[in-house]
């Protein structure tokens, strides 16, 4: 099992994706995590998750090790699969929740209160090939894989 989550090719696209996303995703859970570049830190996320959308702190606390952690995990590539599939249900649930009401576009232009889901819409796609194929090119789930097969 172990094996088939961290199995990959030794791909730079992947790593380039990898990277890209988890950078976009960790300035967003840094916000979450730390209430650094304008966000608002654990205890009011937690409260506000609460109060817009009546989410048990338990789902919040998810959101938020998943868009901190996985997301810097993910840049590290390690267990790209899990962390990859753990940002995308974020995705899920940040269209369903808040974004879809919005429609696909954001809001370039302030003519709507809220933000459409195009955003989500491209992590969900860049997470989705990092599940098929793994962390490529100098991720953890790599060099852990040679380390198990004995450096192939």
């Amino acid at each position: 099992m172990l094996k088939r989550l961290i199995q990959t090719e030794d791909d730079i696209k992947l790593f380039i994706l990898r990277i890209t996303v988890g950078f976009v995703v960790l300035a967003h859970g840094v916000q979450k995590l730390f209430g650094w570049f304008g966000g608002h830190g654990v205890s009011s996320t937690i409260e506000a998750f609460g109060q817009w959308f009546g989410f048990p702190s338990f789902i919040t606390v998810l959101v938020i090790l998943a868009d901190s952690f996985g997301a810097f995990f993910l840049m590290l590539g390690l267990f790209t699969r899990f962390m990859a599939a753990s940002i995308s249900m974020v995705m899920i649930g940040a269209i369903i929740f808040v974004h879809g009401r919005w429609g696909f576009y954001m809001n370039w232009y302030s003519e709507q209160r809220g933000e459409g889901f195009e955003f989500h819409l491209l992590i969900l796609a860049i997470c989705a090939v990092l599940i098929i194929a793994g962390g490529g090119k100098w991720s953890a789930d790599k060099l852990i894989s040679s380390k198990i097969n004995g450096g192939k």
